[in-house]
């Protein structure tokens, strides 16, 4: 495998035949540069009239020297930018190539980086020895036209013949009445070595080659607007300077943005009223290095219910303008502090976080959301902190962190308690100056307390969807249904092996149902029913499975006992199976139940039966199976803390063979 290695461009503030004349002094060997033992030419040759001059060499171990560009400086025509590209082939040893090479090219490009020193050191020996100007090439002069200066094009090249052009072309007046030509500006696709140093950092050799190359690859393939220069180093960090890797990531990104319209987000996106209410995070001036710094109260955050009111497109929508926000942010730090700024740092406060922020839904939309941002903004998180961890923060750190790139959770620092307050803390990162007050600072900080979201705010399916932009996720986490009288809506989960676990999650935003679970042998067959009562619209997302001709206990048995479920409840439970077959979860319409001898009906089942009697119910519902050996120490089972009492009885379970659990939360 050949080894590449592309410079950026190095700007000389002196002549480009003096430059030349240094860089000549080079060679046959160059004592400044240890690692270059010696080359010979192989072929020199000039054009007739004498504007190109192309001299080949090649070194002991195969490394093609330099190959040179001739080009004036925008600014000034009597400065030169010089660039350098080298390629490394060992063709034979002992099957270590490869090794070999990159060994041999890490070598040459840490003494390449002295190369600007090495030729700034021939052109003050030059000077020494009272050469400071070399004429330029001038073309020959036709018979009978006026003599004219030509623009200078000469090239030196190292195992490589380099056409001539007309690269930074001069004309200078020479007894004519002509005007001297604009200098032309270097091309938009060079990277200059003090820019890089200026707004991208400090890169060694190898890292602003990878760069070069990425770049230009996509300047000469890609179709559209091409990522700015700290963009596509970020990728090229994610991966290691891999270029491969990074150019496979970079390119998925790219796609991943162009369908979804991300370039446009922070023009298109609107967060609704209900997230600058609720969601607490927000952006809080800077850290000590600089970085953008945001807030992110998440102990304060109702986490369900911003995912049950918004759904988890809305929420991925506004963490992604946060990114492209904190991005945004960096580039305006890099140009006000004259330094690369190129991430962020985030403060979370975990203070209030308990088993509410751990139930599995929304663990499971945490998840998706981090691997986008992984996969679509690597190494824009400069430092994460993390405050008054409680005693809950590593059940939640256990799930989170596998999906966490290493790189990333070498970012994390960690301090539970007061264990930030005072040396070592908060203080070591960010200026006293601009800790929250809620910290224990003096900065008042404008981010949202947030609080519980009502639950008459949650969303179903029936809600319109925003149509300006188009949908990030295909699927949803939560799913809608409607319940009629004599229409239950019931959902089937077919079981292959013995043990499993069965979990659900659902709130009931209208009217008051019966939950049960059953089991079956035979596979139902899916229907959608309409309502019974002419009154009624179409049941809609109401499925059916259970046939009327089954017989309970025959067909079909219940292995839950019904729970009845209120409007405004939240219920979540699990149930672990004993044998294969199908689980049918049914929610049906309450109403009162039958007299059976002296015993009269609930009062309040009465009255609510009257009060659903001319309309549908609305429930959300998520539900997930998973193997047995998964589901100890999950968060399927770790429900709010305000959840009030079991539903189920012990002759449920004995009866059933299984063992499960249901949760209520009001």
């Amino acid at each position: 495998m050949v080894q590449k290695y592309q410079s950026p461009v190095r700007v000389y503030k002196y002549p480009f035949e003096l430059v030349m004349a240094a860089y000549e002094k080079r060679f046959p060997t160059c004592p400044e540069i240890p690692v270059f033992l010696g080359s010979e030419i192989l072929h020199e040759s000039k054009s007739d009239d004498g504007a190109i001059h192309i001299i080949e060499r090649s070194c002991k171990l195969n490394v093609d020297a330099p190959r040179l560009l001739k080009k004036v400086h925008p600014e000034n025509e009597e400065w030169t930018c010089f660039e350098q590209s080298a390629s490394l082939d060992i063709k034979s040893f002992f099957g270590f190539e490869s090794t070999v090479e990159k060994i041999a090219m890490k070598q040459y490009t840490s003494n390449i980086k002295r190369g600007k020193e090495v030729i700034e050191h021939y052109l003050k020996e030059l000077i020494s020895q009272g050469i400071t100007f070399i004429p330029r090439w001038t073309p020959p002069v036709a018979q009978g036209q006026k003599a004219e200066q030509a623009p200078a094009a000469s090239h030196d090249t190292s195992d490589a013949a380099l056409e001539a052009g007309a690269h930074g072309a001069t004309k200078e007046q020479t007894g004519s009445s002509c005007p001297p030509a604009e200098p032309v500006s270097p091309d938009a696709d060079k990277l200059d070595a003090d820019y890089i140093e200026r707004y991208l950092g400090q890169l060694t050799p190898m890292q602003e080659s990878c760069l070069i190359r990425l770049r230009q690859w996509l300047q000469e393939t890609h179709k559209g607007k091409i990522p700015k220069d700290e963009h596509i180093l970020r990728f090229l960090r994610a991966r290691d300077f891999n270029i491969d890797k990074a150019r496979e990531m970079l390119c998925q990104s790219l796609s991943w943005r162009k369908q979804y319209q991300v370039d446009y987000i922070l023009q298109s996106w609107r967060p609704p009223a209900l997230l600058d209410e609720y969601y607490t995070g927000g952006w809080h001036y800077q850290d000590r290095d600089g970085r953008p710094l945001y807030i992110l109260r998440l102990g304060q955050m109702d986490t369900k219910g911003l995912v049950k009111a918004l759904g988890e497109e809305s929420l991925l929508r506004h963490v992604l303008s946060i990114n492209e926000e904190g991005q945004k942010r960096c580039e305006e730090n890099t140009n006000l502090f004259g330094r690369p700024i190129t991430s962020w740092t985030c403060l979370v406060d975990l203070e209030g976080l308990n088993m509410r922020h751990l139930w599995r839904p929304g663990v499971k939309a945490l998840l998706r959301i981090i691997e986008v941002v992984e996969d679509n903004y690597p190494e824009t998180l400069g430092r994460l902190l993390i405050v008054r961890a409680p005693r809950v923060f590593p059940v939640l750190w256990t799930l989170v962190s596998p999906f966490i790139n290493e790189n990333t959770r070498q970012k994390f620092l960690i301090y539970s308690g007061n264990n930030y307050q005072g040396p070592g803390g908060l203080v070591d990162y960010v200026d006293k100056e601009v800790i929250p007050d809620f910290l224990g600072g003096d900065c008042m900080c404008t981010v949202p307390e947030g609080g519980l979201v009502p639950k008459s705010l949650y969303q179903t399916d029936e809600e319109p969807e925003n149509a300006d932009h188009i949908r990030l996720w295909t699927e949803t986490i939560y799913h809608s249904a409607s319940v009629l009288r004599g229409a239950p809506h019931e959902i089937v989960v077919e079981i292959l092996e013995g043990e499993s676990v069965i979990t659900w999650d659902f709130d009931i935003l209208k009217g008051d149902v019966v939950f049960s679970l059953f089991h079956s042998k035979r596979a139902p067959e899916t229907s959608h029913k309409e309502a019974t009562l002419p009154s009624t619209s179409a049941a809609g997302d109401n499925v059916q499975l259970i046939d009327k001709t089954w017989v309970l206990g025959v067909d079909y048995s219940r292995v839950e006992s019904p729970l009845v479920c209120r409007e405004g409840e939240s219920i979540q439970g699990s149930h672990v199976t004993r044998w294969p077959g199908f689980y049918i979860l049914q929610w049906k319409m309450h109403g009162p139940l039958p007299c059976s001898g002296t015993s009269l009906p609930r009062v309040d089942d009465v009255l609510a039966s009257l009060q659903v009697s001319s309309h549908k119910c609305k429930l959300i519902y998520y539900y997930e199976v998973l193997a047995s050996k998964d589901f100890r120490g999950s968060m399927s089972s770790l429900e709010s803390c305000n959840s009030g009492f079991s539903q189920l009885s012990g002759a449920t379970t004995s009866s059933s063979q299984s063992q499960s659990s249901s949760h209520l939360s009001r």
